[in-house]
């Protein structure tokens, strides 16, 4: 029976962050569609990567800020739904410290902050690959109804 694979991660927080993980970046085709990977996840943590393409590309020749935005947003997604309850963005910002390029590997670590009641704050570090930071992100999060994974006790 899968109960009892399903009732260990109930009780196993890492087992459930990594089935909830799986289970969004599964029905998540905006963040497949940029090529972005989720590399790590654990209860209030994501870290996400994505590869500049030439389509990413602004009239500077850099990555377009929306790019780098929808990176943290995502790492920020999988953070804030890392411990199975759905969860939704109620508000952000962004600074942009560092230009993408195209060829880099950016590098999204979303790390929880606060999480209380319905309400999470998250920051989100994206870096290149020479571990420069290109953008800092502030999350706040909203916990709704339901669960991200359907889990059977």
């Amino acid at each position: 029976m899968h109960s009892d694979q399903h009732g260990n991660q109930l009780h196993d927080p890492q087992a459930l962050a990594e089935l909830a993980g799986k289970t969004m970046y599964e029905r998540d085709p905006a963040s497949q569609a940029l090529g972005m990977a989720l590399d790590a996840i654990r209860p209030g943590y994501a870290r996400m990567s994505m590869r500049v393409r030439a389509d990413m590309l602004n009239g500077h020749a850099t990555c377009h800020g929306g790019f780098i935005f929808m990176l943290a947003d995502s790492a920020f997604a999988f953070a804030c739904n890392s411990h199975n309850f759905n969860t939704v963005g109620a508000g952000c910002t962004i600074d942009y410290l560092s230009p993408g390029r195209e060829g880099d590997l950016l590098t999204a670590e979303a790390v929880e902050q606060a999480l209380a009641g319905k309400t999470g704050v998250y920051d989100v570090t994206v870096t290149n690959a020479e571990g420069k930071t290109i953008a800092l992100f502030r999350g706040k999060s909203h916990r709704v109804s339901g669960m991200v994974a359907e889990v059977n006790a």
